[in-house]
């Protein structure tokens, strides 16, 4: 089955995951970038990131090559921003036409979720979600977050 992980990386937290995936499937690692990458920390970081979701922002991405039909399992993840999936994927979604395919879908966060989740699903509608989970603060323990990720996924048969 070939695999593609989908992602937006703030922090590196949802790297992180995309990596561990990678490894356990074999997946070929699309890392979505926002053409202004600029660094921001603290207040400011989640200040930007607030308004950015708030006001229904969609910031440009670097160019990426993705073909959803070369592919038989998409994975996609995001951080949750303001119980929201992080707006570069949002971008990337309103750009590109995922429809009919079998998807695993992750989150990361620090907080809570609130209903990041269904607002990803919802901007997936017309696929089918195998498997989805969210991730909290999965820089800890490594050993942890490889069982976590091999759970997750064995409903997929990997």
């Amino acid at each position: 089955m070939k695999t593609a992980v989908v992602y937006y990386s703030c922090d590196g937290n949802c790297a992180l995951v995309a990596e561990q995936i990678k490894a356990l499937l074999n997946a070929d690692l699309i890392r979505l970038q926002t053409k202004n990458e600029k660094k921001r920390s603290g207040f400011a970081k989640y200040f930007w990131g607030g308004s950015q979701v708030v006001m229904h922002k969609k910031p440009a991405l670097k160019p990426y090559v993705f073909d959803a039909a070369a592919y038989d399992l998409i994975i996609i993840g995001a951080p949750v921003w303001a119980a929201s999936p992080a707006p570069p994927l949002e971008t990337f979604l309103s750009e590109t036409k995922i429809s009919g395919k079998k998807l695993a879908l992750f989150l990361c966060h620090a907080g809570g979720k609130g209903k990041a989740m269904d607002k990803l699903k919802l901007l997936l509608a017309g696929n089918t979600v195998a498997t989805e989970t969210d991730f909290v603060n999965p820089a800890g323990d490594i050993q942890e977050l490889k069982r976590k990720i091999e759970e997750w996924l064995k409903p997929l048969g990997a």
